[in-house]
């Protein structure tokens, strides 16, 4: 009798891909974790318990079909485990990357929560589709029919691309219009290379380029083209910009030089990975070298900063958060890495204001808390310790406050796209229509700053919602 390929759980433990060191990887920014050999993926993948109700499943934004993968990744059936995990998933090996699966997936594993250790579902999905890819599985877009319906996405960031790929797909004529000189969004400027190599984004946007989808770069809607004119080119138009306006501070001597915010200082960075020539980074305004650099937030942006500062050679990063570590909103995986690399965090602790030397910022004033009683969501609210302020040196002040939506009906003279009291545009969730005819808007710009995963459930949705929509127009005109 064969040997039962799956349930191995009790025999062998969970084991995730071998981790550079903390001084190696100090030194560069290419991803941190080696990739799964096949023997080592077949066996991690044989742990899953294959459990009636799959919670990873459940967990997941995108649903995705993660015990099926699993078992024919345990038993070598390499090419149908990415088949099934490209079905619910446009990016797999993105989100194999990125994706908080502490949070999501692995933190809802079956056997993760009887002791034995969670089966490590993102490295798997990470070797599944970057095997797809080196094999020459990941088959061009190809549509069986081309269709005369256009569609125009603004924005390219993961909800955009995903929207894109599933458009074109069906044949759909696809152009995404965004203000960047590369697409990709966050994907691309804003996620360091540690997390997510930049050839990784890359390819995929080489695969949408060479499958028919249009990329209008460098175009600034509102001041390159207007929304009207790209409403009046397309059938259907898609809003996916993202958010990026950053959540600021007003405090005393808050515009000191110095003092910068986490988009700016990780997209410069970004760019110089791709060996752009960027003015504030080679002026040193936008570079942690030789700097006390201080961070202020506890987000995964915040996470990205201080990782950052460490690869470019600051003398100290510290990062302060008002809360303690429980409560970080960050992934409990990126602190710990961060850790490693020589971060110092600063628990219970936030700004208030900054000292100066001159015209440039020389300190963060830091008053400490403690958690009070818990507030409407359960959450502990921060409180003040009088008495006990502090001034933390600093040369450099990274402020990843989170972000919030632009305004996007000022910018783009669109006074009826309704949004909602928190700037984000209304829409439904399900289908991303808005109140304006075939209009839709999708991912963050819609849900506020979320994740990846989300955004590209969002593209994958209103897709189809679209593609339902000129099915059914189309039925009409038939029959007419």
């Amino acid at each position: 009798m064969a040997e039962q390929p799956m349930l191995k759980f009790v025999k062998i433990e969970r084991d995730m891909p071998e981790k550079r060191g903390a001084e190696e990887r100090r030194a560069d920014f290419n991803e941190i974790y080696a990739e799964y050999a096949d023997a080592k993926a077949k066996e991690q993948s044989s742990r899953c318990s294959q459990c009636g109700v799959p919670y990873c499943q459940s967990h997941c934004p995108l649903h995705n079909n993660i015990p099926d993968w699993l078992r024919l990744t345990a038993e070598g059936r390499l090419q149908e485990a990415y088949e099934v995990s490209q079905a619910t998933n446009t990016f797999p090996e993105i989100c194999g990357r990125i994706c908080p699966q502490d949070r999501l997936c692995e933190g809802n594993c079956v056997i993760e929560q009887s002791g034995h250790g969670t089966v490590t579902i993102g490295s798997v999905e990470k070797y599944i589709t970057d095997t797809a890819w080196e094999q020459g599985w990941v088959q061009p877009i190809k549509p069986a029919t081309e269709r005369a319906e256009s569609v125009g996405i603004i924005g390219a960031g993961p909800g955009g691309l995903a929207a894109a790929d599933v458009l074109r797909r069906a044949g759909v004529q696809v152009t995404v219009y965004d203000r960047y000189d590369r697409a990709g969004g966050l994907l691309t400027y804003g996620i360091p290379g540690f997390k997510l190599e930049k050839d990784v984004v890359m390819r995929r946007n080489e695969q949408l380029e060479a499958g028919g989808v249009t990329f209008r770069q460098n175009c600034d809607v509102g001041t390159d083209i207007t929304f009207e004119e790209i409403r009046e080119a397309h059938d259907a138009v898609i809003i996916a910009t993202g958010v990026y306006k950053s959540r600021d501070l007003a405090m005393p001597n808050g515009e000191a030089k110095g003092i910068e915010k986490a988009i700016d200082f990780l997209t410069a960075s970004n760019r110089k990975s791709f060996g752009d020539a960027v003015a504030e980074f080679d002026s040193g305004r936008l570079n942690a070298e030789g700097k006390n650099v201080v961070v202020i937030g506890g987000g995964d942006t915040a996470m990205d900063c201080v990782r950052t500062s460490i690869r470019q050679g600051a003398t100290s990063v510290k990062c302060l958060y008002r809360r303690d570590r429980a409560n970080m909103p960050g992934s409990q995986r990126e602190v710990q890495n961060a850790e490693e690399e020589g971060v110092v965090f600063e628990w219970l602790s936030a700004p208030k204001g900054f000292t100066t030397d001159g015209d440039s910022v020389a300190g963060v004033m830091v008053q400490k808390m403690r958690l009070g009683a818990p507030d409407a969501t359960g959450r502990q609210a921060p409180e003040v310790i009088e008495g006990a302020d502090y001034v933390e040196e600093a040369d450099l002040v990274i402020k990843a406050l989170g972000f919030e939506p632009e305004a996007l009906p000022t910018l783009w003279d669109q006074p009826e796209l309704e949004v909602t009291r928190w700037g984000t545009i209304k829409a439904q969730f399900t289908t991303g229509k808005t109140e304006m005819e075939n209009v839709y808007a999708v991912g963050d710009i819609v849900r506020g700053a979320s994740l990846v995963v989300w955004a590209i459930k969002d593209g994958r949705d209103c897709a189809e919602a679209i593609l339902d929509a000129m099915n059914a127009k189309a039925q009409v005109m038939a029959a007419e």
